[in-house]
Formats: structure tokens, C-alpha cells, sequence
């Protein structure tokens, strides 16, 4: 499937994702076209890891984790690497009786496991499976260990005298052979009991065929892809359920069990994805499941690219890719991507950067490129997209490794564009090196990572020349806001500032919203604005109010919904009102100015309209400038010149705290 969409044009892409061309057409509204072809642009650039299922032995074992001890064998449902690194629900030991290859197919089985698990088949029942492809034949096994008679339905007839051999009844589509007539005579005419379907087509017709040979009150699970137009006739008469599988089972794509490591009471949740893992590896140790005369191909990790190319041209069945078992020289491996040879200025600094994201990918390493910077390495935990962005933009090294890139001689500056819970500790490693720090917002998620960072910025300081450590509040380096700024400065009187941020839903399970990950959307981005009201005001904060929105039922988040109140020691007020309720055509951020008669109107960065000022009536901009490019350049000019910080340390510092106050209003109110 990913192959196929990735050849496809951007008719074909468009075509199969309809509800995304529905955001770009909300993001061409909002910010205009050009931003938003080059945000397309980015996403449809990024590469994909493929592969899901890998057998290996444990090499690291992370902080926390149970139950595993390096040198462990494991499959895991990771990506196809040498090296990968996967949360332990996702990981299961391998018994000493299964060898690897069979042992590949865990993953893939968990998924006709969990096909299984929902049509609840009873010993003597009569079962079809529908496309007798990998997942198919093992669901027949998994049938027949079961107890039940089988029916296997495709158009190949090699997979169809596989599936004989596993003991089940066939019809081979390609030939003279009607399934509905085969059917009726696996159930003696009384319709089987219940039909898997583990095709995959674009057709309503295995759906239709399969409602057509069921029972009354027969059962059909969906666990491939099909067409889903669905007749009520077929179902409404015979009371038939259907139901679709979610891959491996309980706690697929459920973030807190997949990547936070929470599992399922045993009582409560027999089987989830991992204890599927296991049963799968029970099968296997007792040669219930039988897998190895379903490979058919065999290729090392340096011919992947024939792998691939074989599985876009044929109709294989199980292809294993086999690696080296010498993995010494993999953990942290640095990839050389270019040569030094780019004529850089001496004085401008030399760049290690950290996360290669797509905000770091479409923003901030062009930016720091436009720079004439050294761009040395680029390192991030996943080797596919630092290689990828390295590549792209002239990086000489990509790396896992933080310390070995921060050695890399002449490297004197750090970028950090990691997740927000990774900020501070990287910016503590920076400074503990001596080296310019410039991070993405927010500069920590926690006060006492805040705490760590001063201590870390004042030892780093105590020397000849302090490091520059500077948060990329951007906006306040946007060409309208330089233009207010200079206009609010020829007013003594106290101003009020209005910030509306129509900042979109997220789903509450996102990384962003965890508090302990992303520190929820005020700290992770609303930091911004808090910033931009300080700067304009140019005075400190000294008081902070929140309030968020009441508690409904239908609201699953609601610390994304707020109003915040700021109060400045000059007698400025700023109200923040960040909803992540509104309409997505709606303009993204909007800055109202009121101040001695006269109002300054700021829409998305694009339009600004000035009422009562006689210096200016508008200032309208082409495309959008959030001023991303002007806030990289004053930090790179700042280093190189030896300048202080463009924003100074005090000012992140009372930002940062002040988000930390509206939020813990927000979370426990008095």
C-alpha cells in the first residue's frame, strides 16, 4: 500500500486522501497559497520508514523498562533496520524452541489472531477466509487449530493448494469454481457461520459475497481492505454483524499503552496486542502455526532495494530480509553525507543540530542554512529522516549519537528541535559544553527543569565569554511586529493587547497535550504569544490570570481552550484567548492593539490596519512572515559578532514562568 501511494502522483495522493485536501484548502485560506504549497511540499517530501515485524537481540535496555535483559532474543513490530528501538509492549521474548525466521511471522499473526478473537469461532463451526494471502493462510491454521472447518477463497491457485495443505477446502476464483455453491456445501446448505475477509481490494464484492453465504445471525469480520458500500438487504434479513479488526489487537495505536509502556489490567483485558504476541510465539513453539513454506524470498539488508522492487513487480508471499549479526559499529553510527567544502565566514557558527522534524525540516534548517552557517551535523533518533534532511540541505554528518556530535571540531553552536520533554536536558548538555544554545520553544515543560537550565546558563556564564542561549520566539522578529513595536514606542500611556489564537484541534492522545511530553498546548505554544505581549509592552509581567473553558462532555481536552490575562508593571494588560475550537478557515492568530485613541489590527501576519496613526494606514504583506528567518539571522549575527542575545535570558526566563502560572491555575484551581 505505501509503495503504490508513494508512486502515485499528486492527483492520485490527492484522490485517495480527500480529507486532507480539505485542510489544505482550510490552509490556503488562512495563510495563503504559498506557505501552504510549501507546507504540502515538506509533508509529501518526507520519507517513510517501512517494515513492522523484526526478530533481533536486545542491545540496550531503556530506563524503567522490566522483564528484558540485553542479549534477549525478541520480535518486535519496529521498523526494517539493523537497529531499532521499540516501547516494551510492542517487544516480546522469544521461546528457545522458535527459530528466527519463524519466529518474523509473530506480528503478521497477531493480526489473524485478532481476526480470530472477534469471530469467536466455536469448535465444528464452518469458517471462510476471503483472500488467501500471508495473513490469510495463517488465519486458516489458526482455524484449523481451533477446531473449526475451513473454506479458502482466492484467485491464485498456488495459494489455494497451500491452504489445502493446512487442511482446509478450497475455491480457486481464477477457474470455474462458485464460492457461494462451495460454501453451501461446507455447511450442508445451511450457510457457514461465520467469514473473515483478509483481501485487499477496491470491490464491495467480498463484503456482498461473503453476507450472501453466511447463516442467519452469522458473523463477518473485516481484517483487509475492502470496498465498503454495504447492501442492507444482505445484512437486515439475516441479522448478520460485521465488524472490522484493528490490527494486533487492545492497545493498537492507543499512545499510552504503545509508547508510554501502560498496560491493560490481565483481568480485565485478556488479550492485548502484546499478550497476542505471545500466544502467536506459544503456536509457534508447538507447531500449531506453521511458517516456513510461506516464505518465498530470501534477501540480505544490501539487496533491500531489489526486495522492494520485487514486491511492486510480483505476488510474493513471505520475504524476509536477513542482516548481519555485528552490531558494534551500528549504535550511534555517524553517516558521512558531504565534504566541508561550502565557503563559509570563519566567524559564523558551526552548527550541531538536534530533531529533524518537520518543523525542523521546512523552517529552521533552511533558515539557519540561509545563514551561510556550517551545517555539521545533524542528529536525531531516527536515522531515515536526519540522513534525508542532511542530505537535503548540505549537512556534512548525520548521527545518533549527541556527545560525538557535539566533539565534531568547530562546532560551537547547538540547535535543539527535538519533543518538548527533551529541551532541557539537551540545553544543559549544550551549556555544560560551552556551546551557543538557540531552542525551539518552549525552553522547558517543568519548573524544575527551568531551575536546572539557570543553573546550568549561570555556571556556563561564570567564564570568559558567556554561551548565547536563546528561545525561538519568532513573532517577535515579524516585519508588522517590528512595525508596531516602533509605533507603540512613541506612546507612554499603558496599551491593552488583544491575541486571539484560533489554534486548531489536536486529539488529546497526541504527544503535545501529554503533560509530561509535550507539556500541553499552552506551555508547548502558547508561550509564543505570552512572548509577543511581553516584548510589546516592554515591560515585565507581573501578575497572570487563566481560566479555560467549562468541563462538557463532548470536550476531551479543555486546557486548549483558555483565556489568559496578563498584567504588565507599566499598567499594560494583555488577554491571550487560545481556543482550539474554531473553524479551521478562520484565521489562525490575530493581535489587537488599543493605546492613546488609536488601534493596530495584525490578521495571520499578513494584513495589518492602522487606525488613528498617522505614520501608517496598512501594512500588507505578500505572504505570510511569522518572522522565522529574521529571528535565526539576529542569533547567528549575535554569535558571530559576539553580541548579546537578541532576547535576553530574564525575558525567556519570565515567559517560560509564566506559562508555568497559567497552567497550574488551569489545572488546580483554588
Amino acid at each position: 500500500m505505501l509503495l503504490e501511494f508513494g508512486k502515485a502522483g499528486l492527483l492520485d495522493k490527492a484522490r485517495q486522501q480527500p480529507d486532507k485536501v480539505k485542510m489544505v484548502l482550510d490552509k490556503v485560506r488562512s495563510d495563503g497559497i504559498g506557505p501552504t504549497i510549501k507546507s504540502v511540499k515538506a509533508k509529501l517530501d518526507q520519507p517513510m520508514p517501512l517494515g513492522y515485524s523484526n526478530v533481533g537481540k536486545v542491545i540496550g535496555v531503556g530506563p524503567g523498562v522490566t522483564g528484558f535483559s540485553i542479549g534477549d532474543r525478541v520480535v518486535s513490530n519496529g521498523y526494517h533496520a539493523e537497529v531499532v528501538c521499540v516501547p516494551s509492549n510492542l517487544c516480546a521474548k522469544i521461546p528457545t524452541e522458535v527459530d528466527d525466521e519463524s519466529a518474523v511471522f509473530t506480528v503478521l499473526g497477531s493480526i489473524a489472531l485478532q481476526g480470530l478473537r472477534l469471530l469467536q469461532p466455536e469448535i465444528g463451526e464452518n469458517v471462510v477466509v476471503t483472500g488467501l494471502g500471508l495473513i490469510g493462510l495463517l488465519t486458516v491454521q489458526l482455524l484449523r487449530a481451533n477446531g473449526c472447518n475451513v473454506l479458502g477463497v482466492d484467485p491464485d491457485q498456488d495459494k489455494c493448494r497451500l491452504a489445502a495443505s493446512f487442511g482446509a477446502s478450497t475455491c480457486c476464483l481464477g477457474g470455474d469454481e462458485d464460492p457461494i455453491d462451495a460454501a453451501r456445501q461446507l455447511s450442508g446448505d445451511r450457510g457457514v457461520d461465520g467469514v473473515i475477509i483478509t483481501a485487499s481490494t477496491k470491490s464491495n464484492e467480498p463484503v456482498h459475497q461473503a453476507a450472501t453465504m453466511c447463516r442467519k445471525r452469522g458473523r463477518i469480520v473485516l481484517v483487509g481492505v475492502t470496498g465498503l458500500e454495504l447492501s442492507r438487504a444482505d445484512f437486515y434479513e439475516k441479522e448478520l454483524t460485521f465488524q472490522v479488526s484493528c490490527s494486533y489487537g487492545p492497545g493498537r495505536y492507543d499512545p499510552k499503552y504503545e509508547e508510554s509502556g501502560h498496560d491493560y489490567p490481565f483481568g480485565f483485558v485478556r488479550w492485548t496486542e502484546n499478550r497476542n504476541f505471545e500466544a502467536v510465539l506459544g503456536l509457534l513453539k508447538s507447531h500449531a502455526l506453521e511458517v516456513k513454506n510461506l516464505i518465498s524470498h530470501r534477501f540480505p539488508i544490501e539487496s533491500a532495494e531489489l526486495a522492494y522492487q520485487t514486491l511492486g513487480n510480483e505476488n510474493p508471499l513471505g520475504m524476509i530480509i536477513q542482516y548481519s549479526d555485528d552490531v558494534a559499529d551500528l549504535v550511534h553510527r555517524d553517516v558521512h553525507l558531504s565534504p566541508a567544502d561550502q565557503p563559509t565566514d570563519p566567524r559564523l557558527p558551526g552548527i550541531t543540530m538536534f530533531g529533524a522534524g518537520n518543523y525542523a525540516s521546512t523552517v529552521l534548517i533552511p533558515a539557519f542554512k540561509a545563514t551561510r552557517s556550517r551545517l555539521a551535523s545533524l542528529v536525531s533518533t531516527n536515522g531515515v529522516s536526519s540522513v534525508h534532511a542532511g542530505r537535503k540541505y548540505g549537512f556534512e554528518n548525520a548521527a545518533t549519537d549527541p556527545d560525538a556530535a557535539l566533539a565534531i571540531e568547530g562546532v560551537n553552536t547547538v540547535v535543539i528541535a527535538t519533543r518538548h520533554d527533551s529541551h532541557a536536558d539537551l540545553t544543559c548538555l549544550a551549556l555544560g559544553k560551552g556551546k551557543h544554545v538557540f531552542v525551539e520553544k518552549p525552553l522547558t515543560v517543568t519548573r524544575e527543569q527551568l531551575d536546572d537550565v539557570i543553573r546550568s546558563y549561570r555556571a556556563a556564564s561564570s567564564g570568559e565569554r558567556a554561551p548565547l542561549l536563546m528561545v525561538g520566539f519568532n513573532r517577535r522578529f515579524a516585519p508588522q511586529v517590528i512595525k508596531i513595536k516602533e509605533l507603540l514606542s512613541t506612546i507612554s500611556e499603558p496599551k491593552s493587547f488583544v491575541m486571539t489564537v484560533n489554534a486548531g484541534e489536536i486529539p488529546a492522545d497526541h504527544w503535545v497535550q501529554d503533560p509530561v511530553q509535550g507539556g500541553g498546548r499552552v506551555v508547548g505554544e502558547g508561550c509564543h504569544f505570552v512572548d509577543l505581549l511581553r516584548h510589546l509592552a516592554g515591560s515585565p509581567i507581573c501578575r497572570v490570570n487563566a481560566v479555560m473553558l467549562g468541563d462538557a462532555p463532548t470536550l476531551a481536552v479543555r486546557e486548549d481552550k483558555v483565556t489568559i490575562t496578563l498584567e504588565f508593571k507599566c499598567g499594560s494588560i494583555g488577554t491571550i484567548h487560545y481556543f482550539a475550537n474554531g473553524h479551521r478557515a478562520y484565521p489562525k492568530e490575530r493581535l489587537e492593539v488599543f493605546c492613546a485613541g488609536k488601534v493596530i489590527e495584525l490578521q495571520n501576519f499578513r494584513k495589518m490596519v492602522a487606525y488613528g496613526w498617522p505614520q501608517i494606514r496598512k501594512m500588507n504583506l505578500f505572504r505570510q512572515d511569522k518572522g522565522n528567518a529574521a529571528c535565526v539571522a539576529a542569533f547567528v549575527d549575535a554569535v558571530a559578532q559576539g553580541l548579546p542575545s537578541p532576547i535576553p535570558f530574564d525575558e525567556i526566563v519570565e515567559v517560560t514562568r509564566a506559562t508555568f502560572d497559567a497552567v497550574e491555575q488551569l489545572r488546580y484551581p483554588r
